[in-house]
This record gives C-alpha cells, sequence and structure tokens, in this order.
C-alpha cells in the first residue's frame, strides 16, 4: 500500500512563511484528490486544502483562503502547501492525505484513504 511522507514544518513567527511538502512512496499512485488536514491538541482534525490530481482544481475552507496554496507535481507524485501569513491559531500537525474516489467529500477525512504521518507546524506570537 502506498505510503505518504510529508516534511517541512517547524516554528516560525506570527505572519511567517512555510512550505509543507507530502511525497508518496509508489510509483503507480494515482489518486483523485490529494488534501492536506491539520489537528490541534484537543480539535479534531480539519480540511485545510485539496487538490485534483488530474486537473488541479483546487479547494480551501474559509480558514485558508487568501493565506495557503496547495499545489503537486505529478511526476514526483509530490503535493505542496504553501502558507503565508501565519497565526498562532494555525499551530497544529499537519497531515497530507489521498483520495481514491471521485464520488467522496473533499472535505471529510474519513473520504481519504491514504495518510502520512504528519509533520508540526508552531506559530508563535
Amino acid at each position: 500500500q502506498v505510503q505518504l511522507a510529508e516534511s517541512g514544518g517547524g516554528l516560525v513567527q506570527a505572519g511567517g512563511s512555510l512550505r509543507l511538502s507530502c511525497a508518496a512512496s509508489e510509483r503507480t499512485f494515482s489518486p483523485y484528490v490529494m488534501g492536506w488536514f491539520r489537528q490541534a491538541p484537543g480539535k479534531e482534525r480539519e480540511f485545510v486544502a485539496a487538490i485534483t490530481w488530474v486537473g488541479g482544481s483546487t479547494y480551501y475552507p474559509d480558514s485558508a483562503k487568501g493565506r495557503f496554496t496547495i499545489s503537486r507535481d505529478n511526476a514526483k507524485l509530490a503535493v505542496y502547501l504553501q502558507m503565508n501569513s501565519l497565526k498562532p491559531d494555525d499551530t497544529a500537525v499537519y497531515y497530507c492525505a489521498g483520495m481514491m474516489s471521485r464520488y467522496a467529500s473533499k472535505w471529510s477525512r474519513t473520504s481519504y484513504d491514504f495518510w502520512g504521518q504528519g509533520t508540526q507546524v508552531t506559530v508563535s506570537s
């Protein structure tokens, strides 16, 4: 089964930027959607961004629009999350995920079939 691995997390001051990366281990991997979720202590995992693998259509919740940008490199089997204007409320473990079904909701964590181990993002005030 395909493995996903995130990288690029770290400590940044409010207003700063980070770029997260996620790479798939299986060269035949061909998801319908790749997404990013995050989970802060004591909170449920929440949707951050998604992108369709073929068409490149992007989806964001209101909390991410205008600040976060998701992109992908199909040849490298990679997906990225550029995060700008970071806030302390963005502090969380960020996970990348792959969804194989085109009929499931892009916004729901239960729709995704493959998950990485997560990378910590900490935004100081």
